[in-house]
């Protein structure tokens, strides 16, 4: 099983880890609602993509309390 002679530097690890980090997701602006949503995909608020409604939402009935 192989082990390292030396061990790697302060430097070259940060080096290997550069591209580990996470990038914020881009978000674009809902053409009907005005929502921020993920791009190429439908809204999740009123379910409109590219101006045509793709799923239909339904409003919520609120329960009355008795």
């Amino acid at each position: 099983m192989g082990l390292p002679k030396r061990r790697h530097s302060k430097t070259r690890r940060n080096k290997r880890r550069t591209h580990d980090a996470l990038s914020t997701p881009s978000l674009t602006k809902c053409s009907n609602c005005g929502g921020r949503i993920l791009h190429h995909r439908v809204c999740p608020a009123c379910g409109y993509y590219k101006g045509t409604a793709v799923v239909i939402k339904e409003e919520k009935k609120k329960k009355k309390k008795s």
